[in-house]
């Protein structure tokens, strides 16, 4: 194991040296927190904006808001998140003016190994790998959830669960979009009992668009929540089914009831650095953050606000500066209780100055490499892996308080088993199925405790008085890097307001490749980006952004949403 008091010292020296801002971001007095003013919530479903909104209208914050919609989304969306899973958060005070991290990521069970994905020695087959309790890890989000309640929260905990409890009795309308995705994962949602019962009518048929979806076995968790906390998953009747469900599947895990008492999240100052005249934040690693921070820090070396939005010459911008900061997230990335993360080395002027001379809108790069930042320590950069699921949050409220939160229990429905009405995630997924390349090891390989890498990036934009401008996020796996990179660039260097900043054609990383929206203006330059020499595969991204953007005019303040026109999400504003 590393030896953390050293390397915290190394971290924190050169995050002082270097002027990044790996703090609780305070940039004014609590003194100058804002009057009163409008509220508005961005989230991916109309019935969870509803749950938020009621909790702003009992006199609420932005925090117990996030708790409500996270309930909600347990029911309405168990395909992308829910209690079973984890998240990332950002919080944002605004009388006193600090930002907070939360990491309520999934860890590894303690007897988790490095080889736990492989079958004679080779990786096992990805969809293998999902479906069964091999891939759960301990949930995270519920524990995150109530650590921050406790520092940040104004009504009462079981107050918040309550729109989804009476939801989850009465039922609600199958969207067409979770209609979809029980169809496309009919047979493996069959061979689970709570999950058959919930997602199927009688006649053994995959619930339909409109059809009423009850959940009487949530309803019944979510009160026990409400009443003991996040103990009700941690410890006593639920968890130890949790243990037996993960344990005596076909496809067994390795978690106990000890994984489950044990998880703790972790709070931490937000990942800060400036862009421009602003100054963007987000959660430290295993989180997707950094990347983003890095791909907007190449960006700066380039004339993008000159550039047209959908112009060949923006998109290869975009395209190559992700590349390079994916060869980095891929070498790099990682747990860093488990292996330090050059932080402040990949974020360091003169590291990401040489790596930004590479960029050209004309010239794709030939080979994106990763570099070699300071700090950094010898692995071998981790082979691309599949990434899917999540949903994104974003709220204000009447007093400025802000909440991005990026939440997932990966998927589509996770693992493919529940208990108590909700779907357990497979998020060591994530891990590195290969521990070891080359002799050398891989930063983000399995072990017990660890959490796996992830692409969730949450965040939050000051400008340079520290007042908020803006809230953002998008799920979509490993593309969420770039939707979100590329939101705010739309927002920060081509002033697009929030609705079409979410609606803009999408160019992302792929690793090596990139990635561009069929059907879309983006598309249609294919043919002359591969002459520049871009690799690239053109192909739905269905991202699902949700943005919000606070505009100032005199005394008026402003708050503009945008919920992506790709999914079901709405914003809600008062």
């Amino acid at each position: 194991m590393p030896h953390p008091a050293p390397r915290r010292f190394i971290l924190r020296r050169a995050v002082a040296a270097l002027g990044l801002c790996l703090f609780l971001h305070a940039p004014a007095s609590a003194q100058d927190a804002p009057r009163r003013s409008p509220a508005a919530i961005a989230a991916p479903h109309p019935l969870a904006a509803e749950a938020g909104m009621a909790m702003l209208r009992a006199g609420g914050n932005a925090l117990d808001a996030a708790i409500a919609i996270q309930a909600m989304l347990t029911l309405v969306e168990p395909q992308s998140s829910g209690i079973g899973g984890g998240a990332f958060l950002l919080h944002f005070d605004a009388a006193t003016r600090t930002t907070q991290a939360w990491d309520g990521r999934e860890t590894a069970p303690a007897a988790a190994r490095g080889d736990l994905f492989l079958v004679n020695g080779e990786p096992m087959p990805f969809r293998q790998a999902v479906i069964g309790g091999r891939s759960v890890g301990v949930p995270g989000v519920m524990r995150m959830l109530e650590a921050a309640h406790r520092q940040h929260g104004r009504l009462p905990w079981a107050q918040l669960f309550a729109p989804a409890i009476q939801r989850a009795e009465e039922g609600f309308p199958v969207s067409a979009r979770l209609a979809q995705a029980i169809a496309a994962e009919a047979e493996p949602l069959r061979q689970d009992p709570g999950l058959a019962a919930m997602l199927f009518a009688r006649d053994g048929t995959p619930l339909a668009e409109g059809a009423t979806l009850k959940n009487p076995a949530l309803a019944a968790t979510l009160r026990a929540v409400a009443e003991q906390g996040a103990d009700a998953l941690h410890r006593g009747p639920i968890a130890a089914e949790i243990a037996r469900v993960v344990r005596g599947h076909a496809n067994p895990g390795m978690m106990t009831g000890d994984d489950l008492a044990g998880y703790a999240p972790r709070r931490a100052g937000a990942l800060c650095r400036p862009y421009r005249e602003f100054r963007v934040c987000v959660p430290p690693p295993p989180s997707g953050g950094l990347v983003v921070l890095q791909i907007l820090a190449l960006l700066e070396h380039t004339p993008l606000p000159q550039l047209a939005p959908a112009s060949a010459e923006a998109t290869l911008l975009l395209a190559d500066a992700g590349r390079l900061a994916f060869a980095d997230r891929n070498r790099w990335l990682a747990d860093p209780a488990d292996l330090p993360v050059p932080v402040a080395g990949l974020l360091e002027g003169a590291y990401v100055t040489a790596r930004a001379q590479a960029l050209d809108p004309l010239r794709a790069i030939a080979h994106p490499r990763h570099g070699n930042p300071r700090f950094g320590i010898p692995a071998a950069p981790q082979p691309p892996q599949p990434e899917a699921g999540t949903a994104h949050l974003s709220i204000i409220d009447g007093d400025g308080n802000a909440v991005a939160m990026t939440t997932t229990v990966e998927g589509p429905f996770g693992a493919h088993i529940s208990v108590g009405g909700f779907v357990l995630n497979n998020e060591l997924t994530d891990f590195s199925f290969r521990p070891e390349i080359d002799n050398l090891p891989v930063a983000n390989r399995v072990a017990g405790g660890k959490r796996p890498r992830s692409s969730m990036a949450p965040a939050l934009v000051f400008d340079g008085q520290g007042r908020l401008v803006a809230v953002a996020g998008s799920p979509g796996g490993s593309r969420i890097i770039g939707y979100v990179a590329q939101a705010l660039v739309a927002m920060l260097d081509w002033n697009l307001d929030p609705a079409a900043a979410a609606a803009l054609p999408h160019v992302g990383p792929a690793s090596t490749q990139v990635e561009l929206e069929e059907g879309t203006a983006i598309a249609r330059l294919a043919p002359t980006l591969q002459g520049r020499g871009l690799p690239l595969h053109v192909t739905g991204m269905p991202s699902g952004l949700n943005l919000l953007r606070v505009r100032r005019e005199g005394n008026e303040t402003r708050i503009l949403g945008g919920a992506d026109p790709r999914r079901e999400g709405v914003v809600l504003t008062e």
